[in-house]
């Protein structure tokens, strides 16, 4: 009888010890929870039909993109919080969107966009924002819709007694810029850039292809064509305008890295080796993403500075004007696709 009494004590000591560690555990992961509570609003969402994508980058975009009266946000789910960020549900010229905010770099945009992908029922991905100027034949305030971006941030830092050779993209040898001209020995060396490893749906599995340039999907850029004749501002406000209407220009080339370039020999290098018009730090991320998933990306960039000119970087005085023609451009893009 006392064994027995002892083993019922035991028991009921290890079922106080489960139910008290529960208690802990609880509170650490809620996550069920919010997924459940999420889900409800996004199966809601997606039987009503197709969105396109909106994902841009920084605050000053978000400003002049929710400035805009073309922007309808959704009179009963205007938006939905997830992952720490504010997807916003509206509509565009009677299309339906979800819009959100990435934040700066790579990690961050191939992360939103994926999301993106995953949770709503998208068409396709507009990406948007504001760029570097990388080409002198472009100014501040234009507007570039590029064909092809390519990954500007990947490459080897080379052992300067083993530089030689490889296959790679380009190099970058950082003694030619040492000053006086000439003395090309620097204990940096040189850079090589090398290509992106693309899976895809529509590729062999486990077997990604090298790709320099991912390619922004031909269809949209066929429709944004007509956009080189609109009119852009040119005026941040009544005192401070650009001496120049600004343009729009289809079909250019752009490069993408986690880096902000404000160096005009390094934008020369890009310039004449990558023939890229504009820099920025998640637009190839964002097209990588979409391919890999085969789904149609186009990206729309508004000029903001011309790397590495004397002064200041003019992105703190023209980078609202060039996000306000960024966001005209998104919203006149919109206008030309099918209603689906």
């Amino acid at each position: 009888m006392a064994s027995q009494d002892h083993t019922l004590n035991c028991l009921l000591a290890l079922l106080i010890i489960i139910i008290v560690s529960s208690f802990h555990v609880l509170p650490v992961s809620p996550t069920p929870s919010i997924k459940l509570e999420s889900a409800i609003p996004i199966r809601k969402l997606n039987r009503r039909g197709t969105y396109i994508g909106l994902v841009t980058v920084i605050e000053t975009e978000e400003d002049a993109f929710l400035r805009s009266v073309d922007f309808r946000p959704d009179p009963t789910r205007p938006f939905l919080d997830l992952s720490g960020r504010r997807f916003r549900i509206g509509k565009i010229h009677e299309k339906k969107v979800v819009y959100v905010r990435c934040g700066r770099g790579m990690v961050n945009a191939a992360a939103v966009t994926q999301q993106m992908i995953d949770v709503f029922n998208v068409k396709g991905i507009v990406h948007f924002g504001i760029a570097g100027n990388m080409n002198n034949s472009m100014s501040i305030g234009d507007v570039s819709i590029p064909k092809q971006i390519t990954n500007a941030g990947l490459w080897d830092w080379l052992n300067p007694n083993n530089a030689k050779g490889g296959e790679d993209a380009a190099s970058l040898d950082i003694g030619n810029y040492n000053i006086p001209q000439g003395d090309g020995n620097n204990e940096l060396g040189s850079l090589r850039y090398g290509q992106e490893q693309l899976y895809s749906v529509t590729g062999h599995i486990n077997s990604p292809q090298n790709v320099l340039w991912i390619n922004t999907t031909q269809e949209w850029l066929h429709l944004a064509a007509d956009l080189e004749k609109m009119e852009l501002s040119h005026c941040v406000n009544a005192s401070l305008c650009l001496p120049k209407k600004p343009k729009l220009v289809v079909g250019l080339k752009a490069a993408t890295a986690n880096i902000f370039v404000d160096n005009a020999a390094y934008r020369n290098f890009l310039h004449e080796t990558f023939g890229v018009s504009s820099s920025d730090m998640e637009s190839s991320a964002v097209a990588m993403t979409c391919a890999s998933n085969g789904y149609p990306i186009i990206v729309i960039r508004g000029l903001s500075d011309l790397a590495g000119v004397g002064g200041a970087n003019t992105v703190h005085k023209f980078g609202s004007l060039a996000a306000t023609n960024t966001a005209k451009a998104v919203f006149e893009f919109i206008k030309k696709l099918p209603l689906s």
